[in-house]
């Protein structure tokens, strides 16, 4: 048994799965659901050849992944994050203490976005399942936005809970995000269509700022 669940909102990058459960492994103990695509064959068997893994089919963006996750499982702990991250050791007992400090959403430390090294932001998170239950700003169930693409989720996220109070930066729990980036992981057709839904969702997000503004 387990207190947490990593739901990991699958995008084709087959290689990716077993490094993933690698450092998960040796970091914590959790629960990891791969969330996939039907399209998703080669990552999909992947995953079914990996008793370290669970799986669910369904499809969605990164938003929808993440909450249908987080409704199909009963962890009290849930961490938010792609299958490009690397957990070192002791990230999630540097979070934690932030849990036990009274924060609901937590955000790592992930070596890559220049705003996350300065502690100005995250990308990531550890959130407790009575937070992740919504509902957001606007009314809607589930802890992330659907609406956006790809981007400003966790822009999003952190805005939300910092009005409500409940978030916190944990500087010392690194998840080491494998970008393009900081030249870590190459630019796949996955970035490359990432970057193309930037302008669409930062209007979006600049449209909901008002939200948790009033």
């Amino acid at each position: 048994m387990t207190d947490l669940v990593i739901p990991v909102p699958v995008l084709p990058r087959p290689q990716n799965v077993g490094p993933l459960l690698d450092s998960i492994e040796a970091t914590c103990k959790a629960r990891t659901l791969f969330l996939c695509d039907y399209g998703d064959t080669e990552e999909i068997a992947e995953v079914e050849a990996d008793p370290r893994a669970s799986l669910d089919i369904g499809g969605g963006n990164y938003a929808q992944k993440v909450n249908r996750g987080i409704t199909i499982t009963s962890e009290p702990l849930i961490f938010t994050g792609a299958d490009d991250l690397r957990f070192r050791e002791g990230w999630y007992e540097a979070a934690k203490e932030k849990i036990a400090e009274g924060a609901s959403v937590v955000g790592t430390q992930d070596l890559c976005n220049p705003r996350t090294m300065r502690g100005e932001h995250a990308t990531h998170f550890l959130v407790t399942r009575s937070y992740a239950k919504g509902p957001q700003h606007d009314g809607s169930p589930g802890l992330l936005c659907e609406a956006y693409a790809h981007n400003f989720t966790d822009d999003e996220l952190i805005a939300t809970a910092s009005a409500r109070g409940a978030y916190a930066f944990a500087p010392d729990s690194i998840v080491e995000h494998r970008h393009p980036l900081n030249g870590t992981a190459p630019l796949d057709p996955v970035y490359v269509k990432g970057t193309g839904t930037l302008p669409a969702d930062r209007n979006l997000y600049r449209k909901r700022r008002a939200l948790w503004k009033t």
